[in-house]
């Protein structure tokens, strides 16, 4: 019976090594899978939160142009701009409770400072301010502020390579004296 000791004993010891293995490759892989679960619901929520931006940025600029501002094309009644800014501000609050859910703090405080940008040039759209060098001021800062908010999107999404050329704004095709 002695004689068998070893061999039970390297039994025992394999079962035990095969579980311990097992567990680890197994607990390795869901996490590896609700990592990439995760990255594909910030990578949802990131995109949605800026397009709607995007859309409200482009109606706030539309009206912009109807009052008159700089680099700014395709006017929109303003009756129907203001209907529009009403409807997209309540989608982007909605995206933004996605965003503050599952966002990494640097890239919510970017998105925080992207969509204040956007409201700021919605106080010229609505009428509330009205100098045009502030005009240009704002938009300006809706660029700066989304290449911040993409920049950090990306690096949160481990994203390689460098981030999309700037938004940079006005384009100098569309400031005086710039190139036609």
């Amino acid at each position: 019976m002695w004689e068998q000791v070893p061999a039970l004993l390297g039994v025992v010891v394999g079962a035990a090594s095969s579980y311990v293995a097992t567990n680890i490759v197994e607990r390795n892989r869901w996490r590896r899978g609700r990592a990439e679960r995760w990255d594909a619901k910030r990578l949802e929520a990131y995109a949605s939160y800026a397009n709607i931006l995007k859309q409200q940025l482009s109606i706030a600029q539309r009206m912009g142009a109807a009052r008159g501002f700089p680099h700014a094309a395709d006017p929109l009644d303003l009756d129907a701009g203001l209907a529009q800014l009403a409807e997209n501000e309540a989608r982007r609050a909605a995206d933004w409770e996605s965003v503050l859910l599952i966002g990494d703090a640097e890239t919510i405080g970017a998105a925080r400072k992207w969509h204040e940008a956007v409201w700021n040039v919605e106080l010229y759209a609505r009428g509330l301010k009205d100098d045009h060098a502030g005009w240009t001021r704002a938009v300006q800062q809706v660029s700066r502020a989304r290449d911040a908010f993409y920049a950090l999107a990306r690096r949160d999404l481990d994203i390689a390579g460098p981030p999309p050329p700037s938004g940079n704004w006005p384009r100098a095709w569309q400031q005086e004296g710039g190139p036609t």
